[in-house]
């Protein structure tokens, strides 16, 4: 098994030490309180099967569980997604936004907005440090893809993905994610 490199090692750019230590104190507070017995199952009844490599609870919405933390290796394999979206309901919408054609809207957004950019750039960054972190704490290889999800820092592909950013990091991290969970109403 290879080790895992330090966090100072984990791509950095642009990534404040301020956003770091948000991403590792995050990462530890949720993975010091494992998901229960009773959230597993409320997941895998919301996912219709065994959430493999669920880790922790990322965020609730409305008294559900709304997103999980993933472990970045999940049956001896790398997987990139750390944030998952597991309500049904926010999954609905965002999946809805997506039918009407909000992905173009946003990749619009983000070709002509220098400020956007730079927000999602950050939001690629702290997703990136936060899953080297949970790797870390869980003792899990690195992921090798320097991918984070849902198309970040050039695109925007899965309105799902950015959104479970969005509800486990909180407000301010992810500008379009943050957008997604107005219009879905998890906020």
């Amino acid at each position: 098994m290879q080790a895992n490199p330090p966090s100072s090692a984990l791509p950095s750019s642009s990534l404040s030490y301020e956003d770091a230590a948000f991403c590792r104190d995050l990462a530890r507070f949720l993975l010091s309180r494992p998901a229960s017995c009773q959230e597993r199952e409320e997941v895998c009844k919301s996912l219709g099967r065994s959430p493999d490599g669920m880790a922790a609870v990322g965020a609730r919405c409305r008294g559900r569980v709304a997103a999980v933390v993933v472990s970045p290796q999940v049956r001896g394999h790398p997987f990139p997604t750390v944030f998952y979206l597991v309500d049904k309901d926010l999954s609905r919408r965002a999946s809805q936004l997506e039918s009407a054609g909000a992905m173009r809207g946003w990749n619009l957004r983000l070709e002509r907005d220098p400020e956007l950019r730079k927000g999602y750039l950050r939001a690629h960054l702290m997703y990136l440090r936060f899953r080297g972190e949970v790797g870390e704490i869980l003792n899990a290889p690195p992921c090798p893809s320097k991918a984070s999800a849902g198309g970040m820092p050039e695109r925007v592909k899965c309105l799902h993905a950015l959104l479970a950013q969005s509800l486990v990091m909180g407000p301010g991290i992810n500008p379009i994610g943050d957008e997604i969970a107005k219009e879905v109403g998890a906020w």
